[in-house]
């Protein structure tokens, strides 16, 4: 019964965001509906003492993160360095070449450590001004996104700096440049599938076009004044490089704690932080400003007129985006404090073969909790004890369960009531209706490409 209880209440989220009704909303209300059927008395303590901690956490983590990446995502739109820098990719690949332009610019900003919420908002204004320009159909933008953000920079090459790619390393002892060959050879399959499914998408379509009636459009405004797409570019580059000094800059200076206490009373009692919690973030929060300020300094003119209502609709973005995230982060964390996923976790060890055990063991925890680091770090967190046994005994390399591990908690857990999706689908202004399919699609290639490494492995003993 309390198998079915689970099952229940994932399908019944899912439902809701397919048909396109609010996850603020209806995540508690099917996370706490299952506690009610599993111990009425229960409800009250885990509202308030589970999915509502779980959400404000991560808001309180990850709200700033939402909140610059949507203002840089708007300025770079608002400025015209969206428009320059679509018009230099489009002259240097031409327009039939638009959906592989937008997976490589989302994949660039990833696999620089930007956060794959922070690249669906600076992603977004480019695909839109491409696909407009190139006669794309715009519901094929949120695929497009999900295959350069959310798939093979998120977990798959060698050395991405994405949370995905990290959680392994505390428990295998490995590092991010795990299984290197294997993490290049599932990198390789996904952007070829995805893309060649894309562009299948694409010529479907016929003569489509775009489409006329969309909401949360970026602004078609003619610029003031012409912009260099090497000036245009910078702000990105600004983000990226900067993700990756501030980090080990922070990491650097701060070690493994820090402390203020800004008056002598507060010195017995100083607010302390742990570095390894936040660093990450707050490398993020300053590449971003760093970026916001580089795209008003070198887009003032353009900017100056337009930051007020542009800054205004960033904020409704990210506040939307953040929320929906952060209560699918709650119903998951609800989720697995029911008995019901024990049931489900305990079920998927008879599996004899340790990497498909593992694949399969992380692919479903991430699929039934919406979430590719929290399904992760459930399956890891109470069985990489068993796995790290399994493979020592088959003499799989723990690099080889690091890079399996990584790239399964990035399979099913786009499902519709994914965070991640529902943001992606909330910026472009579209339905599940409309695009999920797209990225099911996408999901679908990334499950199947952690089987094919797996095959690698098994038929060349490549690492």
């Amino acid at each position: 019964m309390s198998f079915l209880i689970c099952l229940a209440a994932l399908f019944f989220l899912m439902g809701i965001a397919y048909r396109g009704f609010s996850v603020i909303l209806f995540a508690p209300v099917a996370a706490m509906g299952a506690v009610l059927l599993t111990d009425p008395a229960a409800v009250p303590v885990l509202f308030s003492g589970l999915f509502m901690e779980k959400l404000v956490g991560f808001l309180k983590l990850y709200f700033p993160v939402f909140l610059l990446g949507a203002v840089f995502g708007k300025l770079v739109e608002i400025s015209g360095f969206a428009r320059s820098i679509v018009g230099a990719v489009t002259g240097l690949l031409g327009e039939g070449r638009a959906i592989v332009a937008i997976v490589l610019v989302g994949a660039i900003l990833t696999y620089g450590g930007v956060s794959l919420f922070v690249a669906v908002f600076a992603v977004y204004p480019f695909a839109a001004e491409l696909f407009r320009r190139s006669r794309i159909p715009k519901r094929l933008i949120p695929g497009t996104i999900a295959l350069g953000a959310f798939t093979f920079t998120m977990d798959t090459l060698p050395g991405t700096p994405q949370i995905q790619n990290i959680i392994p390393a505390s428990f295998f002892k490995t590092d991010a440049y795990a299984a290197p060959w294997l993490g290049v050879i599932g990198a390789l399959f996904v952007f070829a599938a995805g893309v060649a499914y894309l562009e299948w998408r694409r010529r479907r379509a016929g003569d489509e076009g775009y489409g006329e009636g969309h909401s949360n459009e970026p602004q078609a405004v003619e610029d003031r004044v012409v912009i260099h797409p090497a000036v245009a570019i910078l702000p990105l580059l600004i983000v990226g490089i900067g993700n990756r000094l501030l980090l080990a800059w922070i990491t650097g200076t701060y070690g493994d704690q820090a402390s203020a206490a800004l008056t002598p009373e507060m010195a017995a009692n100083p607010v302390t932080v742990p570095i390894k919690t936040v660093a990450a973030i707050w490398a993020v929060q300053g590449a971003l400003l760093a970026g916001i300020l580089a795209t008003v300094l070198l887009g003032f003119r353009n900017l100056a007129a337009r930051f007020s209502e542009g800054s205004k609709a960033a904020v409704a973005g990210a506040l939307l985006a953040g929320m929906n995230t952060a209560t699918e982060y709650g119903f998951g964390a609800v989720i697995a404090a029911l008995p019901g996923f024990k049931v489900i976790s305990d079920a998927l060890s008879a599996i004899p073969n340790p990497l498909i055990n593992e694949a399969v063991t992380v692919n479903v925890l991430a699929g039934v909790t919406g979430s590719a680091s929290g399904g992760l770090s459930i399956a890891l967190a109470a069985l990489s004890g068993r796995f790290i046994e399994a493979a020592q005994a088959a003499g799989i390399p723990l690099e080889v369960m690091h890079r399996v591990a990584s790239m399964a908690s990035g399979g099913m857990d786009t499902l519709p009531h994914n965070g991640a999706v529902i943001t992606l689908l909330a910026v472009t202004g579209l339905t599940h209706r409309q695009s999920y399919g797209d990225i099911f699609a996408i999901t679908i290639i990334k499950t199947v490409a952690v089987f094919v490494v797996i095959g690698v492995y098994y038929l060349t003993g490549l690492v």
